[in-house]
């Protein structure tokens, strides 16, 4: 038998109770109002199954909005660690990182993706990441080009490992390019050295674009620098030779038409030796 005391001493208890539960919610609300980190309308996203977080995600991402995009493949990462989702999340992150500036955090992720799936299908594009957040960093030629290096062994790795892939052709584009800029930065010391009067070295630097970027857009200068170079110091059978090799492969080049003048002033003119170093570079450059 239960008397009316008991039955409204229950009841008392179940009234503390949900009372309890709404001061704590009501914390927690407020908590998180108070918070301006925390967005009280996506608590419940964290908990998504990883396929409905993705496609998310890629929703955000096309919409620009990279922000959520990101916190969406975190969320995948953190919550389904060893799914399938959090792998692709991974790749879409590191790319994520790459269109906002963070280079170095998007080669990071990328590398770990790597590392962790070497031969999946996503590879390419995680290989293709590094490389392109390592050409955004080249600078300008007056300052290190160690990124360019790093350009071109990563976009290296994309050509060489995944020929097939659709990345190939940008790879391409982007190994030119960060040639260029290292051509760039070779000439720039040998100018340095040859204005200074300071001719090996200067020869050093011209030789080392010939030999080792024959088709960047710096070899004409270098060619011709080559050629003021030798006549300077007297060695005539070399000039006449970078003038030759010069002539040969860019008959149209203002740079050519100064070195014929240059020759012309000694009573010299273009004449190649088969046994200069010149000529042997000459016969890769691209009009050979």
């Amino acid at each position: 038998m239960v008397f009316a005391g008991q039955v409204e001493l229950k009841k008392m208890a179940r009234i503390a109770v949900i009372a309890l539960a709404a001061s704590a919610t009501t914390v927690l609300v407020s908590a998180c109002q108070s918070d301006p980190d925390i967005d009280i309308t996506k608590l419940a996203a964290e908990t998504d199954p990883p396929e409905v977080l993705y496609n998310q995600g890629l929703a955000n991402l096309n919409a620009g909005k990279t922000t959520e995009a990101a916190r969406k493949f975190d969320a995948i990462d953190q919550q389904h660690p060893f799914s399938e989702y959090a792998r692709k999340a991974l790749v879409m992150r590191s790319f994520i990182n790459y269109r906002n500036g963070q280079y170095q955090d998007a080669i990071n992720g990328a590398s770990r993706y790597l590392n962790l799936y070497p031969e999946s299908e996503d590879a390419a594009y995680a290989q293709y990441i590094v490389g392109l957040a390592y050409s955004k960093q080249i600078p300008a030629v007056t300052q290190d080009q160690k990124p360019a290096f790093k350009t071109i062994e990563a976009m290296q790795t994309v050509v060489s490992k995944y020929p097939d892939s659709e990345y190939v052709e940008d790879a391409e584009a982007k190994i030119r390019f960060a040639k260029d800029q290292l051509a760039g930065k070779e000439m720039q010391v040998g100018r340095y050295y040859l204005e200074r009067k300071e001719y090996l070295a200067a020869i050093t630097r011209f030789r080392t674009v010939v030999e080792s970027y024959p088709n960047t857009n710096q070899v004409e200068e270098a060619l011709s620098r080559l050629v003021e170079t030798y006549f300077a110091m007297g060695i005539t059978a070399e000039a006449q030779t970078a003038a030759a090799v010069l002539g040969h492969n860019y008959p149209d080049s203002q740079w050519y038409a100064d070195s014929y003048k240059l020759l012309q002033t000694g009573g010299l003119e273009p004449r190649e030796s088969g046994n200069s170093w010149i000529s042997r570079a000459g016969k890769k450059l691209v009009g050979a």
